[in-house]
């Protein structure tokens, strides 16, 4: 079968592997059909895995496909069905994965392809628990969205920021993956979205897509235009990706008792904070690190009610060098998606 493997830092080249074994019992096998990009594969790409990784390693954090095969004991999943992955290798039987907690899983395996084997792969076997059925309709290309990049926002403005209707959000890089998903998302239940974004052309799109306020952060201080659109009331929620560069300015952008979401820090990972505004203002602060099943499973539900990811651009498994290059630049809007 094919793979597309990592061999050193920026350096990937697609080989061919064994077929992997029939699946075994509570196992399911997979034909991969679809992969989505994220900036956790522009990472590992780049070298910065941040922990200890075998090399070559097969790449691809999120993805979709077809199952083809069963093993015993499979009881909620059939060959044909189209569906998604989750993304780490999670033992199932610890006490935060019981309770539904996967993404603090106390005997975590590794990321899939980040440190351990991904899905950039014809073929792979997987415990059925990690495998969530897509509803029908739903394409290769959207479901490979749900693993990572719905399931993140599902779980940072739903799980953690409790967003509700008639609240206000403010959604960092809106033409970003995770960025337009959560304007959609966000849309969904009623928020009124406030979004920012480098360019005009962005800007449009985010519009587009629903955002009610497009600010071009590039020409204006997004702070300033928060206030002057919340009247000085400040907004809800935050949702925060980007780090360093906007920090400080998010938290000026809050209401008292506003809720800060973040999942990343691309600009930075180090900050200087004022704490007396944080505990007077009564801010409350919540990191968010990767999704449950459910989430997946929340997300995938909501591409069967017809919103579905922004997708920028598809290209063949020949050219994941070129989507990781293109997603490095920020030349795109929405998600870069890779057919197998």
């Amino acid at each position: 079968m094919r793979a597309l493997q990592l061999v050193s830092d920026r350096n990937l080249e697609l080989v061919d592997l064994p077929d992997p074994e029939a699946p075994g019992a509570g196992e399911v096998q997979i034909k991969v059909k679809a992969l989505a990009l994220n900036h956790i594969d522009v990472w590992g790409w780049r070298g910065m895995a941040f922990a200890k990784r075998k090399m070559p390693l097969v790449v691809g954090a999120e993805a979709a496909g077809e199952i083809v095969a069963v093993g015993a004991d499979v009881r909620g999943l059939k060959v044909g069905q189209t569906v998604s992955m989750y993304g780490a290798m999670t033992c199932g039987h610890c006490k935060r994965c019981l309770q539904g907690r996967d993404n603090l899983c106390e005997n975590v395996g590794g990321v899939l392809g980040f440190h351990i084997d991904g899905f950039a792969r014809d073929l792979l076997n997987l415990p059925e628990r990690l495998v969530i059925p897509a509803p029908e309709g739903v394409s290769f290309e959207d479901a490979a969205c749900a693993g990572i990049t719905f399931s993140t926002v599902e779980h940072m403005l739903f799980d953690n920021a409790e967003l509700e209707k008639g609240e206000t959000v403010l959604v960092h890089a809106g033409g970003s993956g995770i960025g337009s998903a959560a304007i959609r998302l966000a849309k969904d239940v009623g928020a009124t979205v406030i979004t920012t974004v480098g360019d005009d052309e962005k800007g449009a799109k985010a519009a587009a897509l629903g955002a009610d306020h497009v600010i071009n952060y590039r020409k204006d201080r997004f702070e300033h235009e928060v206030r002057k659109i919340t009247k000085k009331v400040g907004v809800d929620v935050v949702f925060e990706h980007v780090g360093a560069d906007t920090w400080n300015g998010s938290l000026l952008s809050m209401k008292p008792g506003g809720r800060l979401v973040t999942c990343g820090s691309t600009s930075g990972v180090s900050v200087q904070m004022n704490l007396m505004q944080l505990f007077q203002r009564q801010y409350h602060i919540f990191g968010s690190f990767g999704a449950t099943i459910k989430n997946v499973a929340d997300g995938l539900e909501k591409m069967g009610r017809g919103i579905l990811p922004v997708i920028d651009t598809v290209v063949p498994l020949e050219r994941f060098n070129e989507g990781l290059e293109r997603l490095e630049s920020r030349r795109v809007f929405g998600k870069i998606v890779v057919r197998f």
